[in-house]
Order: C-alpha cells, then sequence, then structure tokens
C-alpha cells in the first residue's frame, strides 16, 4: 500500500470522525474514511455523505459507534453494511473487501480484504483515495492509484483494467459519465481517458444486465447536472445512448431534399436541455420558482430549491416526437406537423421503458411535451384573452415551467428570428399576468359542480350534467361570462331550461 503522509487539515475537523477513530481503537481494527467524501474535500465541495471502510466488520464498528451517540443504527447484514446519522450528516460503515463477479451478473463475489483490497474494487481512480483514522497517522491520504493526480487533471481513469472494470459492473460506464459531467466546470472539464472511452464503447453490450431503475437513477443524476447535455454527447460517442434511449438518436442528422434541409434535432434539444438548465438555476437562485404540492387535499405553495428533474425530461423529450412526423413539402419545406401529440403520447412508453414512475411525475412531462408550442404559437395573431385562459387552464400551476421550457426551445442562428420570436414571448408573459389577475383561471375549478346540479334539478348522475358543466366552462374560458358562481349559475340554469330541465320545488 502506497501511503501519502501529507495531512489533509481541515477535512477531518468534525468531531464525528474523533469518535468513529477512538472507537475503532479500543475495537482494535482500522478505519478509513473513503470514497466521495475524500474527492470532494479536495474538490471544495460540501457532502453530508460519509464512507466509512473497515479491516474487519464494518457492522461491529456502527454499531459501537451509534451507542456512544445514543442513536439508531440500520444494518444491512446481506451486504454487510450498516448505516448511522449524525446531526445531518450520514455514514456509512463497510468491512474492507474484495470482490470477483459472474459475466451474467452485476451482484460480486465478496469476500473480506484489505484497504488495498477494498481500494482496487473501486469505480475510478478519483472514488478510491482514503483519509487515515488511525491516531498515529490521523488525516493522511491514502492514495494508491494518483487519484488526488488524476482530480486536480480532470481524470476519469479506473484503478485496474477498464475492461474488468465496465464488465464486471456494466454501471460504472454511466456513472464515469456522470462523474465526467457533473465534476466539470468552466475551470476544468473533466474527460474519460481514451482507454477507458474505448472500453465502454466495446462493453455497451453489457448495460443489457442492468435493471432498468439502476439506468434511470443515473439518468436523473445527469439530468440535474448544470451542463446536462455534455453527458447525453457522452453516451451517444460511445454508443451507450443506443441501448438507452433509442428514440433520442432517431433525432440525429439533417436530410436534404432540393436544396432544403432541416434543423438538426439532436444538437437542438440538448441546447435546449442546457437552455433550462442554466435559465432553472438562475429562477432557484432568485427565488423566482415554486412548487406545488397536495398535502391532506390542501394545496402547499413552496420556494424551489433545487433542480426538477422532470422538467428536464420535458426538455429532453420536448421533440422526440419528430422523426415520426417529419415531412418535405415542395413549398414551405420541412415540417413536423403535430409532433407535439405524437410525442406526448410516446412520454408513457419512454417512462415504461426505464420503469419510471407512471403517476403525476410522467403527465407532467407530458403535458409539458404536449404544450411546448403554444405559448409561441399564440403571438402568430392578435394574443387574444381567450386564447391565453385557454393556456392558462391547460397548464394550470405549471405554467411557469412551461414558459421557461418554450423560452429555452428558442435557439435559431438567424439573430432576427430569435429577437422576434423573443419579443413575441415576452408579449405572451405579459398577457399570462393580465389575464390571471382578471380572472383566476391557472387552478380553474368550475363554479357548478356536479352535485350541486344533481340537488337543483333533483336527478341522478347522467350525461346532463357533463354537458351543463362543459358549457359553464367554455363560457367561461371564452370570456362571456366572468368565473363567479353568481354568473356560472345564471347560466347553467337558462341552459338546463333549453335541455328541458328545470329547478325542483323549495
Amino acid at each position: 500500500m502506497q501511503e501519502n503522509s501529507t495531512i489533509t487539515q481541515g477535512f477531518l475537523e468534525d468531531r464525528i470522525f474523533r469518535i468513529v477513530s477512538d472507537t475503532a481503537e479500543s475495537l482494535g481494527v482500522r478505519a478509513f474514511v473513503i470514497g466521495g467524501y475524500v474527492r470532494d474535500c479536495f474538490l471544495g465541495r460540501p457532502s453530508k455523505d460519509i464512507d466509512i471502510v473497515v479491516e474487519g466488520s464494518g457492522i461491529r464498528l456502527a454499531e459501537a459507534v451509534a451507542a456512544k451517540l445514543h442513536t439508531n443504527v440500520s444494518v444491512f447484514k446481506n451486504f454487510g453494511t450498516a448505516m448511522l446519522r449524525y446531526r445531518g450528516t450520514e455514514l456509512e460503515f463497510v468491512g474492507a473487501r474484495k470482490e470477483s463477479y459472474h459475466r451474467e451478473s452485476r451482484n460480486p463475489i465478496v469476500e473480506d480484504g484489505s484497504l488495498e483490497d477494498d481500494q482496487l474494487r473501486r469505480d475510478f481512480t478519483i472514488n478510491a483515495m482514503a483519509f487515515s483514522l488511525q491516531k498515529e497517522d490521523y488525516g493522511a491520504l491514502v492514495d494508491p492509484f494518483g487519484g488526488i493526480r488524476d482530480l486536480a487533471a480532470g481524470i476519469i481513469r479506473t484503478p485496474c483494467d477498464p475492461d474488468t472494470t465496465f464488465s464486471d459492473d456494466p454501471l460504472r460506464m454511466l456513472r464515469a459519465i456522470r462523474f465526467a459531467t457533473r465534476l466539470s466546470s468552466p475551470e476544468l472539464k473533466f474527460r474519460i481517458v481514451p482507454e477507458a472511452f474505448e472500453s465502454m464503447s466495446r462493453n455497451r453490450e453489457r448495460l443489457l444486465i442492468l435493471s432498468k431503475e439502476r439506468i434511470a437513477e443515473e439518468l436523473n443524476k445527469m439530468l440535474v447536472t448544470s451542463r446536462p447535455s455534455r453527458a447525453f454527447i457522452l453516451m451517444d460517442s460511445c454508443g451507450l445512448l443506443d441501448y438507452i434511449l433509442p428514440q433520442l438518436t432517431k433525432l440525429k442528422g439533417v436530410q436534404t431534399v432540393e436544396g432544403k434541409g432541416h434543423k438538426e434535432n439532436f444538437s437542438h434539444t440538448l441546447q435546449v436541455l442546457d437552455n433550462v438548465a442554466v435559465a432553472e438555476e438562475e429562477l432557484i437562485a432568485e427565488g423566482k420558482l415554486m412548487d406545488y404540492t397536495v398535502v391532506d387535499n390542501c394545496e402547499v405553495v413552496s420556494e424551489r430549491r433545487s433542480p426538477d428533474v422532470w422538467l428536464r425530461w420535458a426538455a429532453l423529450l420536448h421533440d422526440i416526437g419528430k422523426p415520426v412526423c417529419k415531412r418535405f413539402d415542395p413549398a414551405t419545406g420541412w415540417t413536423f406537423h403535430g409532433h407535439e401529440v405524437v410525442g406526448a403520447r410516446m412520454v408513457p412508453k419512454i417512462f415504461q421503458q426505464l420503469k419510471m414512475p407512471l403517476n403525476e411525475k410522467m403527465k407532467y412531462v407530458q403535458k409539458l411535451v404536449s404544450l411546448h408550442l403554444r405559448p409561441i404559437a399564440l403571438v402568430t395573431e392578435e394574443v387574444t384573452d381567450s386564447a391565453v385562459r385557454r393556456l392558462l387552464f391547460e397548464a394550470g400551476n405549471d405554467i411557469d415551467d412551461l414558459m421557461l421550457l418554450c423560452n429555452a426551445d428558442i435557439t435559431s442562428k438567424n439573430p432576427y428570428k430569435v429577437q422576434r420570436l423573443r419579443e413575441n414571448f415576452e408579449i405572451v408573459k405579459r398577457k399570462l399576468v393580465e389575464v390571471e389577475e382578471k380572472d383566476a383561471i391557472r387552478n380553474f375549478k368550475n363554479p357548478i359542480t356536479g352535485d350541486y346540479v344533481m340537488q337543483l334539478f333533483g336527478i341522478e348522475p347522467c350525461k346532463e350534467i357533463g354537458i351543463l358543466k362543459e358549457y359553464v366552462k367554455e363560457a367561461i374560458l371564452e370570456g362571456e361570462i366572468p368565473n363567479e358562481f353568481e354568473a356560472a349559475d345564471r347560466l347553467m340554469r337558462e341552459k338546463a331550461a333549453e335541455m328541458g330541465l328545470f329547478p325542483k320545488e323549495n
């Protein structure tokens, strides 16, 4: 084992590290902080997850530390791990081990091992660094593979042969891309070394042994980075994207007929995704984005404090229907009419394919995909209150995210077109505010309920109730009556009389 005697001042000042060190000494075992916490210390990134590797029983050390802290410990005997929480920090303890794999599975055969064995099984050199918790060299960096040099150079490299690393556990290929994306900054762009990248291309079929849930989890982590397009460019370059989201790769390429070509929709999609990421992070910093949740049948509004992965999914999939709808018209050139409708229909299938939730999250993405053309389309002619009311009604509380996506979708290389579209976009934004303040349509609830109609006319559930409610709703959206009960009730009674329905006596 190669040890670096450098003491890393300030990284292990928290009381918890001394407690773990003292407890390990009393048990006669050696303990080390390893992995992401060590990496993030050198990057100056805050971390609330600490991994402790023990040359001995990680579970026994965790239980002894928990007893000193008078806190609970969760034990996972099947994995040989234990976890406890301390002042908002999560500590996971595991015994040092070495691993071997069967080709058909990413679940390893585990044996007890030394720290060296444990570091060798890690995915990347920058995640194999450890801090000693021994009294004699407390805080010393243990770095047998030069992870600190790779970190300084912005290099993603495997501790051992990359073919072995990626074939044993193909999820590591996606982790390599995630780290290259998440750790990159304007000052330092992380890259995967050529031998590892070539290995990822050779081993891409190994993705087939992964569960869809684990793949989706990695995609979600990539999407909430500051520049998510980098992850998808890397996945495409080494052939992984064809195995994960083949619908996205179909956006690639430009077809030309009679000298007319269309926009390259793959690069456009990734530009929109990055635009959304930048805009969302700016609005979050300014406290201008709200999240709406329902708790005990009451709507709770809270300030958004972190990126919304489902908004990023909507950006990624907003043009997913274009390959199906692509047509060439000799008069107008290339068209993609109806791609928002087709794309919205594709969303549930993609979510199902990746084993992602088919609940309100999927419906949110589907809604934004189906509506993403509407705001700009409103200004092709005069922006009417009626059209704005309908957009507010259909988008509901997601109108702000829809407008963010719509603005991000303006990516033309023609500066005059961009200026015109952005001016139109501002017109729609102002109109949305005006109409919402006047008519309160965003959270529209029909003033006329089915129960009220049944009670008023003394009828059982029937199609006439739906007809009356729809009639009132349309009148409000068209601006024929205000969004108030009295006006709605009066109109509903008039329509009911035409249908032969009259209020029952008393």
